[in-house]
């Protein structure tokens, strides 16, 4: 009989469990390669040089970008290193509520697998506002046609869920060659903004600690952590790499590292294209085309169109990165009674969450359907409810990620002093404190400026009922768990065990298979 862990029997892809193999994501799909480009691709590196720097610059007028993306990725280096000895210990797919449930309890776990299904839910759903602005854009640009933006919005999540049921293998494969792409295109980008600087030439000011000030810092801030969002999803894919406790913490560390020094490298090519006293006004007049201005004029009209091209297929991968997330939370989930069994099903075929990609799939249909009917604005028009859906729920999914991984902070302490291993991590547990209150400084930040983030007017209701979708998944999850506690004890307890409660339930029957011989015995 197999053991309750996944384990290779046939071949790589034959993994069983106890419970059967569509109780199983299918292991050694993914090595450290792999691995590193899906969670890459939730960064969508040309998007956050076309879009996110432009804004923060601009809007917040923090010239000191550069400087804040070597801070910010400090932070989440510090965070890492609990998250990553973490990562060698509980291989789940529900990796965030999963940890949070073995350090703070299963109640707390229930609460922060709510908070991360809505909060990437909310990121990936996003995307699909920019990327049907900028394909209508396109159409408009180059083939004088108008074209409602929910038109390739919804082809978007169509091919995105198709691409959902399919093997990791291939996701990868997909999400690996457009990242290269586009990073291969900013790079080009940074070499010919240094080459041909603008009046201030090569410039450090972007460097200045004093770059840092004013009032738009605890925005700014929110805008670049949510640059990073991707390098803390390697852990969902533990149960599909080949030895997980070696290459998750690997992808986590380079991930980090390369986004830090990626975006800060960009962001400060843009102040130098421009020079740093001339960024904040260059930024706020152009928006998103500011990249697209300068490689205009330095790297020629052809480099541009393929640039926008690339914008549009990075969005992709950003959107499929965080569709197999949110597929394989909502599987974590059914397998441990959080959700209906039937989310806890994988494709007979490829071994894919299928039921939880489906999932993802409606609501995205759902969602867009609704900005979609609400917009009457002009095809083109960045006030329109398309870039609301964009800049909402992007902000709504940066918030509920920055308190997961403060909580997962505190979890990761918890547990190792619970399994009385503090002294032999103590300088691990220590780098989880700083970085889970900077961590919970910075969410403090965002839900303080929540307005500004999301270009509500002053007094908008916006400013609390966005922040309020997170706060009301943390108290409908943490109910939901205490409800299971007393309803449900054995499923309660189990709640981030993932394939390890297989275990369990093979013990638990063969103990009662040996009570019942017991028994027919003695009755004989």
């Amino acid at each position: 009989m197999a053991t309750g862990r996944s384990g290779t029997l046939s071949g790589t892809s034959d993994i069983r469990t106890y419970k059967g193999q569509d109780r199983a994501l299918r292991a050694d799909r993914l090595g450290t390669a792999g691995l590193l480009l899906s969670v890459l691709a939730a960064s969508a590196p040309l998007m956050v040089v076309a879009g996110v720097m432009p804004q923060t610059f601009g809007v917040m007028g923090i010239v000191g970008q550069p400087l804040l993306f070597v801070i910010l990725g400090a932070v989440l280096a510090l965070f890492s290193i609990g998250y990553a000895e973490m990562s060698r210990h509980v291989h789940n797919a529900g990796a965030f509520y999963a940890y949070i449930a073995r350090g703070l309890g299963p109640t707390a776990g229930a609460g922060a697998s709510l908070v991360a299904l809505v909060a990437y839910s909310a990121m990936q759903v996003g995307v699909y506002g920019i990327l049907g602005f900028e394909v209508s854009g396109l159409f408009a640009t180059y083939l004088d046609t108008e074209l409602a933006w929910w038109i390739p919005a919804l082809l978007a999540v169509a091919l995105t869920g198709l691409l959902g049921w399919l093997k990791i293998d291939l996701n990868a494969r997909v999400l690996g060659v457009l990242l290269l792409i586009e990073c291969a295109l900013v790079v080009v980008f940074d070499v010919a903004a240094f080459s041909d600087p603008g009046k201030e030439g090569v410039s450090l000011a972007a460097f200045d600690p004093a770059a840092l000030t004013g009032p738009g810092l605890g925005t700014a801030l929110c805008f670049c952590i949510a640059a990073f969002v991707g390098f803390e999803q390697s852990p969902v894919y533990a149960e599909e790499t080949s030895k997980p406790h070696i290459v998750v913490s690997r992808v986590m560390f380079l991930a980090v590292g390369f986004v830090a020094l990626f975006f800060c490298v960009s962001a400060w090519a843009l102040t130098v294209a421009t020079g740093p006293a001339s960024v904040v006004d260059a930024s706020a007049k152009a928006g998103p085309g500011l990249l697209f201005e300068l490689t205009q004029a330095r790297l020629g009209a052809t480099f541009t169109d393929v640039l926008h091209v690339l914008f549009v297929t990075g969005m992709f991968a950003a959107m499929l990165s965080f569709h197999n997330v949110v597929a394989r939370y909502a599987f974590a989930m059914g397998r441990e009674g959080l959700l209906p069994a039937a989310f806890g099903r994988t494709n007979p075929t490829s071994g894919a969450p299928a039921t939880g990609s489906l999932l993802q799939t409606v609501v995205s249909v759902l969602v867009v359907a609704a900005f979609a009917v609400t917009d009457d604005e002009p095809a083109g028009d960045p006030t329109a409810p398309v870039m609301h859906l964009f800049t909402w729920m992007g902000s709504v999914g940066a918030l509920g990620v920055t308190l997961l991984m403060a909580a997962a902070s505190a979890a990761v302490i918890a547990f190792f002093v619970r399994r009385g291993a503090a002294g032999a991590q103590i300088w691990r547990l220590l780098a989880a404190g700083v970085s889970g209150l900077l961590l919970l400084g910075i969410a403090g930040y965002t839900v303080k400026d929540f307005g500004v983030l999301v270009g509500a007017a002053e007094g908008s209701a916006l400013a609390w009922v966005l922040p309020g979708i997170i706060g009301a998944a943390v108290v409908v999850g943490l109910v939901h768990g205490a409800l299971m506690k007393s309803r449900r004890p054995e499923a309660h307890a189990r709640i981030g065990l993932g394939n390890e409660a297989f275990r369990l339930d093979q013990a638990a029957d063969e103990a009662d298979r040996a009570e019942h011989a017991d028994r027919d015995h003695t009755a004989v």
